[in-house]
């Protein structure tokens, strides 16, 4: 059985962005601080929308806000005898 995580540079970028507020990202994006606190402790995965809407927010593509990596990266498709 593999383990997924959903990893982000959210603090990180707020900083980079004029040290932005948890609050001020809320109201950009059309959701509450709690909810952007649980994502940036990883806690929550955002909906695809948000992701998008947060990415937007920093003008940076989803993937350079968000990182997906699975524990077990093996799968069919990627062995050589596939």
């Amino acid at each position: 059985m593999s383990s997924n995580a959903l990893t982000n540079r959210i603090r990180r970028l707020r900083f980079e962005n004029g040290e932005m507020t948890q609050q001020q990202l809320a109201d950009k994006t059309g959701v509450t601080r709690q909810t952007i606190i649980a994502i940036e402790a990883g806690k929550y995965s955002p909906s695809l929308t948000l992701a998008f809407r947060i990415a937007r927010t920093f003008a940076l593509p989803i993937e350079g806000v968000f990182q997906y990596q699975a524990e077990n990266p093996q799968s069919p498709a990627s062995s050589p005898d596939a």
